[in-house]
């Protein structure tokens, strides 16, 4: 903590270690049903608190799933913002997905476990219409991302254009990812599966995407 950090109080603690609390009950919940085959009133039973108390912290139950949502709505605007100087938003999408595949990142779901995550929420419709929403999402927040840091008007088409070519990418790279590893490929395979897309993709990739929106100094 900082010094221009303030300090958190009892009851902010108290709030986020009961909400970590509520998803670590439904998380192993989930993985042991699946997701549908779950209540809220059964997590909130295993969590020893009150079915409000639980909507309280995630008014639906996906939100129970899927508990960093916003963190992953907002991460491709968020690597853009954080390219370096004389970078394009292209360059720096595409490299820190290929450093997610390469530092086995939680983001690309490389870790021990994510197999069975990938497995119930894509034996889930619900899960995998609000993986969609939460996709969409991305890319909308992406677009007008480009067009502030591009520097042209909400109305310019190129920016969305761009967003849902990213976007896609790194929708086909983390879903082959999750499909392999529900099917049982090593992950290592997986891994350099994945990196061989994203090999692909900037031979496909025109130069005008690839060179979009190149960060100028301050």
């Amino acid at each position: 903590m900082t010094e221009a950090e303030p300090a958190e109080g009892l009851r902010e603690r108290k709030k986020r270690r009961t909400r970590t609390h509520i998803s670590d009950i439904a998380t192993g919940l989930f993985m042991e049903r699946g997701f549908d085959a779950v209540t809220v009133a059964q997590i909130a039973e295993a969590a020893e608190v009150s079915v409000n108390t639980v909507y309280n912290y995630f008014p639906a139950k996906e939100d129970l799933f899927f508990d960093r949502e916003s963190e992953l709505v907002d991460r491709l605007s968020h690597i853009v913002r954080e390219r370096a100087v004389g970078e394009s938003a292209t360059r720096a999408v595409l490299a820190v997905l290929r450093r997610d595949v390469e530092e086995r990142s939680p983001y690309a779901g490389l870790f021990p476990g994510y197999e069975r995550w990938a497995r119930v929420m894509l034996e889930s419709p619900v899960l995998v219409g609000r993986l969609w929403r939460m996709q969409q999402a991305g890319a909308d927040a992406l677009a007008r991302t480009l067009a502030e840091e591009a520097g042209v008007a909400p109305t310019d088409p190129v920016p969305e254009l761009i967003a849902g070519q990213l976007a896609g990418i790194q929708q086909a790279v983390f879903r082959g990812i999750g499909r392999r590893l529900a099917d049982g490929v090593d992950p290592d395979e997986t891994a350099d599966r994945a990196l061989e897309q994203l090999d692909a993709v900037e031979t496909l990739l025109s130069a005008e995407v690839l060179g979009y929106a190149v960060r100028g100094s301050e």
